[in-house]
């Protein structure tokens, strides 16, 4: 009877599990509730074992049901990853290779990338896209772009790979003219309150209610980064930026460095990964640039 589990079978224990309820894993599965139920009571007497406590309003996972989920969630990632890999061999090399790159990438390492590529892959044409946070993640979601560099975001979807690649490290600045530029020694959460605060902001919703490094009431929130580069610039307000964006600014004094008690001894850097889909992972060529980019580190 064991030999007859089948993926299906597993793919609507964990559905069941997660939304917790039969007729909330039939509506995610697109299926009558009846028929999750017929087929969890067939998976329970195939097992041999109670996966699901009924006698409640919702079902509740037994003790055995709670450790066989974690084997369940096993099996279907090892399919999932067994396709994907033989559906990569079987695309071969990719007709085009579509990229979308977190603003705070560092561009000198993007660039060596991208020319590495042109010459290794003369016939696979490049497209590139430049986003922020969750304007990163959505197109990859979506399948406008099958690979993502994604920094600033802090939980990655569950159908999503996600690979290190490198940190950015982060400076926190302001224009010499500012008021904080003249403070000695640490600044304190309640003095970065009186000021405004420049912060990178989120064309899409997967960020919504989420916040990255502000503690300031007192926000303007930009869409580009060299918008803020620029605020920064004329005094408009403080913030966090890629310190080798504006590295040039601290050495001629267009910008200063601040020091912020909540983040002694330094601001800290964004994580950036390589993210793609699991269930469209990236080709050959797709692979070689993810490695060209992994060496710059």
């Amino acid at each position: 009877m064991l030999d007859a589990v089948s993926l299906d079978q597993l793919r609507t224990f964990i559905a069941a599990a997660d939304e917790g309820s039969f007729s909330a894993a039939g509506r995610k599965l697109r299926r009558a509730q009846s028929v999750v139920s017929h087929t969890l009571a067939n998976l329970e007497g195939q097992l041999g074992v109670r996966l699901f406590d009924r006698t409640g309003r919702y079902p509740r996972l037994t003790e055995a049901g709670a450790a066989l989920l974690i084997q369940a969630r096993t099996v279907v990632s090892g399919m999932d990853g067994f396709k994907s890999k033989a559906r990569a061999m079987a695309e071969g090399l990719e007709p085009e290779l579509s990229v979308v790159v977190d603003v705070m990438y560092p561009m000198s390492s993007l660039t060596d990338a991208v020319g590495a590529f042109r010459k290794a892959f003369p016939h696979t044409p490049l497209r590139l896209y430049v986003e922020a946070l969750g304007a990163v993640m959505q197109p990859v979601i979506e399948q406008t772009c099958r690979i993502g560099i994604s920094g600033s975001m802090p939980v990655i979807p569950d159908l999503m790979e996600a690979e290190k690649l490198l940190d950015v490290p982060m400076v926190t600045v302001a224009a010499p003219s500012h008021p904080l530029a003249s403070r000695d020694g640490l600044i304190q959460p309640r003095e970065l309150k009186e000021h405004v605060q420049l912060v990178l902001t989120d064309r899409t919703a997967l960020t919504d209610g989420t916040t990255f490094g502000v503690f300031s009431p007192q926000t303007w929130r930009l869409a580009d980064l060299g918008a803020k580069h620029a605020f920064l610039r004329a005094g408009f307000g403080w913030g966090h930026m890629p310190l080798a964006m504006v590295e040039a600014d601290l050495d001629a004094g267009a910008l200063v460095r601040l020091r912020l008690a909540a983040f002694e001894v330094r601001t800290p850097p964004i994580a950036m990964f390589a993210v793609y889909r699991k269930d469209t992972p990236p080709g050959p060529a797709g692979r070689w640039f993810l490695e060209r980019l992994m060496e710059s580190r």
